[in-house]
């Protein structure tokens, strides 16, 4: 089966969402988001994911002034949190299954 991936480049995704090219290179020298694509930064593509991540650091890092460490603390734990509300509504409807037999 054949996966598409939407993916945004890094032009498209500054243009749109009015953010500063050097932003975008921090996030990802910080390890909050990667590539999907592209060996030079001119290059770059960005899943939609990747991208919604990197939304949420920029913004945490403008309107609260965190510094990009601390933003890559908190979008580790967003995610992490995020992964565990997704395995326990996973698990709630296994155990409602379980429950109904």
């Amino acid at each position: 089966m054949n996966e598409s991936i939407l993916s945004v480049s890094i032009e498209e995704l500054c243009k749109s969402d009015d953010i500063d090219q050097t932003m975008v290179i921090e996030v990802v020298e910080f390890g909050i988001a990667r590539p999907v694509e592209g060996n030079t930064i001119q290059d770059w593509k960005f899943d939609t994911s990747t991208v919604h991540w990197l939304k949420k650091a920029i913004r945490l890092n403008r309107q609260l002034e965190i510094d990009w460490v601390g933003v890559a603390m908190v979008i580790e734990l967003l995610k992490q949190r995020e992964a565990l509300e997704y395995e326990n509504h996973a698990l709630q409807r296994q155990l409602a299954r379980f429950l109904e037999t």
